[in-house]
């Protein structure tokens, strides 16, 4: 009798056991950056190290992921855990998003109102802050300050505040370019098909921005779904810029990539590159890199609106986590349980801060383990100078990455002299109608 219940017991054990391995879940990961798909790889090993959950990490390609998450999401592998690019991007995703209010993630996100939602329900949360603006080498710019035959009033970059000071100073600086020891002010305009989303998404923001602000456009009505592009002379004003005064001729600028440029700057060819905070690893990581961190500082994307003094970076974010409510409850809590964990314990809090070099919207972070790279704390310093209003994030409602692409195409042409700067408006205003009403 007591074999009989002793049996029964472990042959119950086994069968809870073995529920609760099933019931352990998987979590399936579509990566939107592939600069940073190595780290994502190092989390899945430590996180499955630390809990046994099994993490697989997938990379979309440059510019495919709305592509990749289309393909991927046919299959038995649908990731479990994806990601969406803001209201627009919920817009095409919402039959697989599931509700994301009661995961602990959510409850620990400090303004809540950065989370899409619909309904009362929360189906995106952000799992970044970021910023993006015209990084320079303060090293290359004291120097340029101190030069006695500098041909400018100004005694510091702190005192550039708008687009005509900002034209001063670097095309002096060019024709200073020898005696600092650059070849051009700026790093090449990458304009190489899949490597200009710099300007034809981060830098175009900017008009977008300011069409939509200053006509009090209703980002939620349809009145988005044409522009005017009214600030196309000051895209081409700082478009330009970064052409002349160029460590590259600008019918060069075809075959440059985004590492070209990050690498020049690295190596101190150039004083200044237009980027994001997530760029501090590529020029940290460049084989010979000679820029000190302490060096490496932000100045806003001056383009000479009206009243850009007291413009800041662009601060934003396009990065909202969503679970596959159609994947398996169990699936669904793995991935609720591990994006928890990536920005509550102190492993995954670690790889945030250090290695991904995120700016986290979570209440889970001290001050002490916020990030410490220079571009990290150049962004949480440009937020909170005074007076000071950060340009927000309008690129997520660009109508499609065709409508990007062709702009992309139509910069290129413009900067090789095969098309006018007014063919260029011509065709962003009729390229994002048309692509809006598709």
């Amino acid at each position: 009798m007591k074999k009989t219940i002793l049996g029964t017991f472990f042959m119950l054990a086994a069968v809870t056991s073995m529920f609760a391995a099933k019931k352990k879940g998987t979590v399936r990961y579509l990566n939107f950056k592939p600069e940073v798909a190595s780290i994502y790889q190092e989390l899945a090993e430590a996180y499955e190290k630390e809990t046994g959950v099994k993490v697989i990490v997938e990379t979309a390609a440059n510019n495919s992921y709305e592509s990749t998450l289309t393909s991927k999401m046919a299959t038995k592998q649908a990731p479990t855990l994806f990601q969406i690019n803001g209201p627009r991007g919920y817009a095409n995703w919402k039959n697989y998003c599931a509700d994301l209010s009661k995961t602990e993630l959510y409850k620990h996100l400090s303004d809540k109102s950065l989370a899409i939602t619909s309904g009362g329900k929360v189906y995106g949360i952000p799992y970044v802050v970021e910023g993006y603006g015209i990084i320079y080498n303060s090293a290359i710019t004291d120097k340029y300050f101190a030069l006695p035959n500098k041909a400018t009033k100004y005694k510091s970059m702190d005192e550039v505040k708008n687009f005509a000071a900002l034209k001063e100073v670097c095309d002096d600086m060019q024709k200073n370019a020898a005696a600092l020891g650059i070849k051009g002010v700026f790093a090449s305009t990458s304009l190489k098909a899949g490597e200009d989303w710099r300007w034809q998404t981060h830098l175009a923001n900017l008009p977008v921005y300011y069409e939509f602000k200053n006509n009090k456009i209703d980002l939620a009505s349809d009145a988005t779904k044409k522009i005017n592009f009214q600030y196309d002379k000051e895209f081409k004003n700082i478009f330009d810029l970064y052409l002349t005064d160029s460590v590259i001729p600008a019918k060069n600028v075809g075959i440059k990539t985004v590492d070209n440029s990050m690498a020049e700057f690295a190596l101190e060819e150039c004083a200044m590159v237009q980027n994001g905070n997530w760029a501090w690893g590529q020029i940290s990581g460049v084989s010979g890199n000679k820029v000190k961190a302490e060096n490496v500082k932000y100045l806003p994307i001056y383009t000479g609106v009206d009243g850009e003094e007291s413009q800041g970076l662009c601060i934003g974010t396009e990065n909202f986590y969503c679970i596959n409510k159609k994947a398996s409850k169990a699936d669904q809590e793995a991935t609720a349980d591990f994006i928890y964990w990536l920005y509550s314990s102190a492993t995954g809090k670690k790889y945030v801060t250090t290695k991904l070099g995120f700016i986290a919207p979570f209440d889970t972070f001290s001050d002490s383990e916020r990030p410490t790279d220079p571009l990290a704390v150049e962004i949480s310093k440009w937020m909170s100078k005074p007076g000071i209003t950060s340009v927000a994030w309008n690129f997520t409602l660009f109508p499609s990455q065709t409508f990007k692409d062709n702009f992309g195409a139509s910069l290129l042409r413009y900067a090789q002299g095969s098309k006018t700067w007014a063919e260029v408006k011509e065709s962003v205003v009729s390229d994002w109608a048309k692509e809006s009403d598709m």
